[in-house]
């Protein structure tokens, strides 16, 4: 069947849905593998529920009566169809990457151009082979502007995240320590997350970043499409931060902006949330209104209040560069009795235990009061300091909660997203 006829059926369809417990009567179901299932096996269910079709790639599953379009990988299609979708609508889209802060820097920045387009952005952290293709296809004809989150964690993903969404403009956030597991070095993370850089140009987009960052600059060259926030440097849009105690504050055009974000690593991502607006036509007062009303989800930089307690819940991911960045933070946050809960950072190959120690001998010379490292390889750590606890798991943590003091301090809690240590917060 062409993608053409295909994508008459979208059209025709209530939209796209690849799970059978969220159907929408007259949805296009879309039946994706993966290591623990095979969505072929639900076609018939997903009919019953009120698919107009089923895409499958099973002819075991395949129906005589129009009901099921078989294909060689529904997968592929899907992508494919995804981009037919970008091509025909053919609007700004806004694609961004990096090791920290993407889903931060997504949300400021679908926010800014809320006040004055109407947008689609990355739902969560759906930024993958398969979150990418599904944000274009909510895309419609009323959508003015789309931003695309793009995550990998080997090289040529966004690479081919890039063939997918066919982005026009593009951002990094930062290139951190993050998936060396899969990239095999920081200098693997810079080659693939640099993809939507070679994709850009290649493509003569337009390219937003942090002049700043010395990476960055260097990697643009002389590019001439390029458009970038400086705090220090001439010839860029400035900001200035002005405060971190405990939210974020930034000048911009003698503007303050007071934002609900915790940790000095947020200011470039609201400054690129800034630049994108201001690039975008949009009034300052209103950039300015967006970032203000902006507040954090999903775990990410929170501050939450208990009583005389504040929390910083940052427990949504961690790696070396978020971890470090948030600890430096936090050491120099005013605070009688502090205290932190940290968990292991995953995918990290063989670096993982020498990066867990260097967090270890950081904290080792801090101001921090107490502090509690979970998880094994945390567990696995050296140190020679007396206010160290370590233990194995959440399990071993919560068993020995009750000879802990958390009440009347201020805490930090921050892991890997596989470590759920927001169930620390029941036990406060």
């Amino acid at each position: 069947m062409k993608l053409e006829t295909i994508y008459s059926y979208f059209l025709e369809s209530a939209g796209i849905c690849t799970d059978t417990r969220n159907i929408e009567k007259g949805c296009l179901f879309v039946a994706l593998r993966g290591d623990n299932f095979n969505g072929n096996t639900f076609t018939q269910q997903a009919l019953d529920k009120g698919a107009f079709k089923v895409i499958i790639d099973d002819i075991s599953q395949h129906k005589n009566t129009g009901e099921t379009i078989l294909c060689k990988n529904s997968l592929v299609l899907l992508q494919k169809l995804a981009t037919y979708h970008r091509q025909e609508l053919n609007i700004p889209i806004i694609a961004l990457t990096g090791s920290n802060g993407k889903t931060t820097t997504k949300e400021i920045i679908n926010a800014v151009l809320s006040k004055k387009f109407k947008t689609i952005a990355t739902q969560g952290n759906l930024n993958n082979h398969i979150g990418v293709p599904l944000t274009l296809l909510s895309m419609t004809k009323e959508t003015q502007i789309c931003v695309v989150e793009m995550g990998a964690n080997h090289t040529k993903e966004i690479e081919a995240l890039c063939e997918i969404a066919q982005p026009n403009f593009g951002y990094i956030t930062n290139f951190g320590k993050a998936h060396i597991e899969g990239f095999g070095s920081i200098q693997g993370v810079i080659e693939g997350k640099s993809e939507l850089y070679k994709y850009i140009t290649k493509e003569k987009g337009t390219l937003f970043f942090n002049a700043d960052d010395p990476i960055q600059t260097k990697l643009l060259g002389n590019y001439t499409a390029k458009i970038g926030f400086s705090q220090e440097k001439k010839n860029f849009y400035t900001l200035k931060q002005i405060d971190t105690t405990p939210y974020v504050a930034l000048q911009a055009a003698q503007t303050n902006i007071t934002s609900n974000l915790i940790g000095a690593y947020n200011f470039t991502n609201i400054s690129a949330g800034v630049l994108i607006g201001d690039f975008f036509d949009i009034p300052l007062n209103d950039i300015k209104q967006a970032i203000e009303e902006y507040l954090p989800t999903n775990n990410r930089s929170q501050l939450i209040t208990k009583g005389n307690t504040q929390i910083i819940l940052d427990a949504y991911n961690a790696n070396p560069t978020s971890m470090m960045a948030a600890l430096q933070h936090f050491n120099t946050m005013r605070g009688d009795s502090k205290m932190v809960f940290l968990g292991d950072m995953f995918e990290l190959g063989e670096t993982a235990q020498k990066e867990h120690q260097k967090i270890v001998d950081y904290l080792t010379n801090s101001n921090i009061d107490e502090i509690y490292i979970i998880g094994s390889y945390f567990s696995k750590t050296k140190s020679q300091v007396k206010n160290i606890y370590q233990f194995t798991s959440f399990e071993a943590l919560k068993k020995d909660f009750n000879n802990i003091v958390a009440k009347d301090r201020t805490i930090l809690i921050k892991a890997s997203r596989g470590m759920a240590l927001e169930r620390i917060l029941p036990l406060l």
